[in-house]
């Protein structure tokens, strides 16, 4: 049977952070449960339009999702289960953020096996800097809320280059989480570096950033340290304990299928990549049509196999080009490759291509020149 994954919006939050560039908002009660009465509308169109699937993993991200109570939880997945094939035991995800009320016991017996925790800093001043609604304290009664519950696995959200962070402050926050007495620690970190987006609070503000060279450093470290403590670097920004990574952006940087439900929600299936509206007023008028549709050429497959693959610490395996697109792996891309391994960026190990730790510093540089 074929398979896919879903992805379920929730656009909602308390309060915007202000890095965020996401399709995220506050609304009123009225609102969101109008928002939600479409989104199950939309689930049971999709369902009976993917039926042939099987689901392998679900995440519902946001905004905060888990600003919604247990049991709005809950009716969005009765209404998976009711409407598409989910295989035994799949991953379910859903990120959550201190510093709200949870139910948490409910998000468990709603099927959710897998929670995200958005902590970013360990740092009271880096998380006010941020603009979170949280402070440590809040995360720390979160986290025992979350354990106590029998969540088993959990990730947990790291930022680096926050303004006003030092290499001895970020240390701190790695600690916290992978060496910390009080504290169990999580079984994956997700630690991304802070990007200005255009449109942000913070674009239109003066920052005190650190330079590339503590950036760089703060990357080194990320892995020097959760490596020490029993995680394993799999994809460039992830690291998990052994039998815990996140099995769900596997997919994605893998190029399986993946079917977004919900406002603004992105869909590849078979190559044809689409998303849902972004407007609101429109996506709750049964807004479910396919907006931005593209099928992927041929080459698109070829670069995006690359430049996904590539993140992932394993690599690009030869056998598996040749056998998805028909050609060898060094007739379209030696040059490209033979270049880099001159450099020390890439290197083939066991008849796959790999970033170096050099080349993961300049991971972006490498990856565009796959794209024509």
């Amino acid at each position: 049977m074929k398979t896919i994954s879903l992805y379920i919006h929730i656009p909602f939050c308390v309060r915007k952070c202000l890095y965020c560039d996401f399709l995220s908002f506050s609304a009123d009660k009225e609102k969101r449960s109008a928002y939600l009465k479409a989104l199950k509308e939309e689930i049971a169109l999709k369902g009976s339009e993917y039926k042939d699937y099987e689901v392998n993993t679900v995440f519902f991200g946001g905004g905060t999702p888990s600003i919604l109570s247990g049991d709005e939880i809950m009716g969005i997945t009765d209404a998976i289960n009711s409407y598409f094939n989910l295989r035994d035991n799949p991953e379910i995800s859903m990120e959550i953020n201190p510093g709200t009320e949870h139910d948490v016991l409910s998000y468990r017996k709603s099927g959710i096996n897998r929670l995200s925790i958005g902590l970013q800093s360990a740092n009271e001043q880096e998380l006010k800097k941020l603009g979170r609604i949280h402070g440590l304290s809040d995360f720390e009664t979160l986290y025992e809320q979350v354990l106590s519950n029998g969540f088993t696995n959990v990730n947990v959200d790291l930022m680096y280059g926050i303004p006003g962070q030092t290499l001895s402050s970020y240390e701190r926050s790695l600690k916290y989480l992978a060496d910390n007495p009080r504290l169990c620690k999580p079984t994956h970190v997700s630690a991304y570096s802070l990007s200005v987006e255009e449109g942000t609070p913070f674009s239109k503000m003066k920052l005190d950033l650190p330079d590339e060279e503590d950036e760089r450093r703060m990357y080194a470290m990320t892995d020097e340290i959760l490596s020490s403590s029993g995680f394993k670097r799999y994809e460039i920004s992830n690291h998990a304990l052994p039998g815990y990574e996140c099995e769900h952006n596997k997919v994605y940087w893998k190029r399986g299928n993946y079917l977004g439900l919900g406002l603004g929600a992105s869909s590849m299936v078979q190559n044809v990549r689409w998303k849902n509206t972004d407007d609101m007023d429109e996506y709750l008028k049964h807004g479910f049509l396919r907006v931005d549709v593209k099928e992927l050429s041929l080459n698109e497959q070829m670069e995006e196999f690359m430049f996904l693959g590539l993140r992932m610490m394993e690599g690009v395996s030869l056998a598996q080009f040749k056998e998805i697109f028909g050609i060898p792996l060094p007739e379209r891309y030696g040059q490209i490759i033979n270049k880099y391994i001159s450099m020390k960026l890439l290197k083939m190990v066991n008849e796959c291509v790999m970033l170096t730790e050099d080349g993961i510093s300049v991971s972006n540089v490498i990856m565009a020149d796959f794209l024509e």
